[in-house]
C-alpha cells in the first residue's frame, strides 16, 4: 500500500515549482490550516530562507493554535533577519496582533516600546499603533486604548479609518464629539465605515446626533450598515415612528438600491411590535418569506417576528411560528411567554415557562419578568409568589427592580396592599418610580386613598414630570368622592407645568392607519362616526340601566361623569372602533390605544361587541383586551 506525502512534504517540494515557498505558507494560513503552516515552516527546508512575507502568516497560525512561544520564536527569527523592531510593518503587526489576542499584553507594549520612533516609517508606526490599540479594545480595556492613541499622536504617528473604528466603540459619550472632530479634521468623517462607527457611537445616549451624521452622509455613501445603525438607533431609542419611516426611505429612492437584511428586518419589527403596526409588520413578513426563504434558521429574526405577532394580536402565528423554529433560544420562549402574559392567558405562559425548564432552558431575568407579569395579569396570585420564592432558591437569580415592581403589581391587583407595601419595606435596594407606581395603580383598582397617597408621595419624589402618576392620583380621588383632592392634584400639574397626555388609539384599514384623539373631529367621517358612538351609547345605557363597570363594581354613569370631567368624553377607542363598525363587515377590530383603557370604555366596549356581534381586540398600555359576546378576555381584571 502506498502512501501519499504529506501536505508539507508536497509543498516544500514545490520549492523551486510555480508557486513561491512564501506564497504557500500564506495560502495554507489563509484556509486556516495551520498546523500544516508551522509543519513547512519546520521541516520545508526552504533555499534560500523563509521569505519576509511567509513569517506574519506563520505568527498568525501560531496566535490561532494559541502557541505563544511560536510567536516569539518567530519575533526572535524576525530580529535576526533585520526585519525588526521596524522595518517590516506586517511582520510587526502580526506580532502585535497576535500578543495581544494571546492576552499578552506586556509584550505587545515591550514590542512597541523598542521601536526607535525618529527612524521609523510613518506607516509603520500607524500600523503598530493600530495594532495595539486593537489588542486592548480586543479585551475590553477602553482606558488602555486611549493611553496608546495619546502616545501615537504624541509620537505624531497619523493615524486612519482604522484608528477611529477601533477606538469609537470603547469611547465614553464624552470622547465620541472630540473623535468626530478630529475625524472631520482629517478628512475622514466622510468615509462610510468611519460615519458608520460614528453612527453606531452616538446611538448609544440617543437617536438625535445619531440621525445628524446619517443625513450628512452623501446618498451613494449610505451602505446597508448605515442604513441599519441610524435604524437602529431609533428603534433602541424608542422611536419607532422614526424608524419605520426610515425603513421606508430605505425602501425607495433614498435607498440607492440597498436591500433589507435580517439586521435591519429585526429593528422594524421590533418597531412594528411597539407601534401596533400590522400592516408594515406583515409586509416585512411576505418579504422575508419571498426573499429569505431560509428565514426559520435564523433565530433572532423568528424570534422578532414571533414578537410582533404577540404584541400585534396575532397569538397563533406567533405559535406556529415557534413550533415551525428548528432551533429555538430562550429569548424565543420568553416572547411567546410575554404574549401569552399580554392577552391574559397566565396559565398558558405558566405551562410554557414549565415546558421550557424541561427543555433544559434556564430562565433568566427577563423571562421571569415576563412570566411574573403573566401571573399578575391573569390575576394567579399562588403561582406568582411560587416563582418569585424560587428566583433564587430554585433559578439561582436575584430578583430586581422589575420583578418587585411585578410583585407589587400581582399583590396590589389582588387587594392585598398592605402585602404589598411589606414587600416594598423589605426590598434590598431603594424602591424606585416603577415599584411605587405599580401601588399607586393598585390604589386606584381598590379606591384606597390613604396607600395611595402614601404611594404618591414616593413616586413624584422620584419622577416629579411623569403626569400620569398625578392622573391616577386624581382618579383615585374621583372614585371616591372627594373633588378636593382632584383640585389638589390639577393645582400641582399646572404649577409644574404639567399636562395630561391625550388619549389616542388608531386602527389600520385598507392599507392606511386611522388615529383618533378624544373628542377629535378631523377625520373625514367625524359626523357618522359621532352618530354612531352617540346611538351605540344611547343602546349601552338602555341595556345597562345607566351604569357602568369600572372592573371593581357597578357605578352610576352621570355621577362618575361628573367627578371626572374633562377627563371622560368621547374617547379615542370608542370613536376608532366606531370607525371600525362603519367601514368593515365581519372581521376582528383591532384597535391600538397609548393609555389604560378606562372602566367606562371597558363597559362600553363589553356592551357594544353583544350588540353588533362583533370582536374587538384593544391593546391598551399594558395588555390586550378581547371584547366577545359582551364579555372581556381580561374577566373585568385589568
Amino acid at each position: 500500500m502506498t502512501t501519499e506525502p504529506s501536505t508539507a512534504a508536497a509543498l516544500a517540494g514545490n520549492a523551486n515549482g510555480t508557486e513561491p515557498w512564501s506564497a504557500q505558507v500564506r495560502t495554507l494560513a489563509r484556509l486556516g490550516r495551520h498546523r500544516e503552516v508551522l509543519a513547512l515552516l519546520r521541516d520545508g527546508d526552504p533555499s534560500p530562507p523563509p521569505h519576509a512575507l511567509a513569517l506574519p502568516a506563520a505568527v498568525i497560525s501560531c496566535a490561532a493554535l494559541s502557541l505563544a512561544s511560536g510567536v516569539a520564536q518567530i519575533q526572535a527569527l524576525g530580529c535576526k533577519r533585520g526585519l525588526l523592531p521596524s522595518s517590516d510593518a506586517y511582520l510587526l503587526s502580526s506580532l502585535l496582533s497576535s500578543y495581544s489576542r494571546l492576552g499578552l499584553l506586556p509584550r505587545a507594549h515591550q514590542l512597541l516600546d523598542e521601536m526607535p520612533l525618529a527612524s521609523t516609517p510613518p506607516t509603520t508606526l500607524r500600523t503598530a499603533f493600530n495594532s495595539l490599540i486593537s489588542g486592548c479594545a480586543l479585551h475590553a480595556l477602553p482606558a488602555a486604548c486611549f493611553a496608546i492613541f495619546r502616545r501615537m499622536r504624541a509620537a505624531s504617528a497619523p493615524f486612519d479609518a482604522v484608528t477611529l473604528m477601533t477606538l469609537l466603540p470603547a469611547a465614553p459619550q464624552s470622547v465620541v464629539p472630540q473623535l468626530h472632530a478630529l475625524a472631520g479634521k482629517a478628512g475622514l468623517a466622510a468615509e462610510t465605515n468611519v460615519a458608520n462607527c460614528l453612527i453606531s457611537a452616538y446611538s448609544r445616549r440617543g437617536a438625535g446626533l445619531a440621525r445628524q451624521v446619517f443625513d450628512e452622509m452623501p446618498l451613494t455613501s449610505r451602505d446597508i450598515i448605515s442604513w441599519n445603525a441610524v435604524l437602529s438607533a431609533h428603534a433602541q431609542n424608542g422611536l419607532a415612528v422614526d424608524a419605520l419611516d426610515l425603513y421606508s426611505r430605505m425602501r425607495g429612492h433614498d435607498g440607492g438600491g440597498v436591500e433589507p437584511d435580517a439586521v435591519t428586518l429585526v429593528g422594524v419589527l421590533s418597531s412594528c411590535a411597539h407601534l401596533g403596526a400590522r400592516g408594515v409588520g406583515l409586509r416585512v413578513e411576505r418579504y422575508m418569506q419571498e426573499r429569505l426563504p431560509g428565514f426559520r434558521s435564523n433565530v433572532q429574526l423568528c424570534n422578532s417576528l414571533i414578537n410582533f405577532h404577540a404584541r400585534c394580536g396575532s397569538l397563533p402565528q406567533a405559535q406556529r411560528l415557534f413550533n415551525e423554529m428548528p432551533r429555538r433560544s430562550i429569548v424565543s420562549w420568553t416572547a411567546l411567554i410575554t404574549g401569552y402574559g399580554m392577552h391574559g392567558h397566565g396559565d398558558i405562559a405558566v405551562n410554557l415557562f414549565q415546558a421550557m425548564v424541561s427543555e433544559g432552558i434556564r430562565p433568566d431575568n427577563v423571562a421571569m419578568v415576563g412570566l411574573l407579569s403573566a401571573c399578575s395579569h391573569a390575576g394567579m396570585y399562588d403561582e406568582g409568589r411560587r416563582y418569585f420564592s424560587a428566583m433564587e432558591s430554585t433559578y439561582q437569580l436575584r430578583p430586581t427592580l422589575e420583578h418587585y415592581t411585578c410583585m407589587v403589581d400581582l399583590l396590589g391587583r389582588a387587594g392585598r396592599l398592605k402585602e404589598a407595601q411589606e414587600l416594598i419595606s423589605s426590598m434590598p435596594m431603594p424602591a424606585d418610580g416603577a415599584v411605587w407606581g405599580a401601588l399607586l395603580g393598585a390604589c386606584k383598582i381598590h379606591k384606597n386613598v390613604e396607600v395611595g397617597e402614601e404611594a404618591f408621595e414616593h413616586v413624584i419624589k422620584l419622577e416629579p414630570s411623569n403626569v400620569g402618576y398625578y392622573v391616577l392620583m386624581a382618579n383615585i380621588y374621583t372614585d371616591t368622592g372627594q373633588p378636593d383632592g382632584v383640585v389638589r392634584v390639577r393645582a400641582m400639574m399646572k404649577e409644574r407645568g404639567l399636562k395630561k397626555e391625550p388619549g389616542c388609539s388608531y386602527v389600520e384599514h385598507k392599507g392606511r392607519v386611522h388615529l383618533f384623539t378624544a373628542d377629535d373631529h378631523s377625520h373625514p367621517q367625524a359626523k357618522r362616526i359621532y352618530d354612531l358612538v352617540i346611538k351605540l351609547e344611547q343602546m349601552v345605557k338602555e341595556k345597562t340601566d345607566g351604569t357602568v363597570e369600572n372592573g371593581q363594581g357597578r357605578v352610576d354613569e352621570r355621577y362618575s361623569r361628573k367627578m371626572a370631567a374633562p377627563l371622560i368624553g368621547f374617547h379615542s377607542e370608542k370613536l376608532a372602533v366606531a370607525f371600525s363598525l362603519l367601514n368593515t363587515d365581519d372581521s376582528e377590530i383591532v384597535v391600538i390605544k397609548n393609555l389604560r383603557v378606562c372602566g367606562d370604555c371597558h363597559s362600553f366596549l363589553k356592551a357594544v361587541s353583544a350588540i353588533a356581534n362583533r370582536a374587538f381586540l384593544v391593546r391598551d398600555a399594558s395588555r390586550f383586551h378581547r371584547f366577545e359576546g359582551g364579555a372581556c378576555s381580561c374577566k373585568d381584571y385589568w
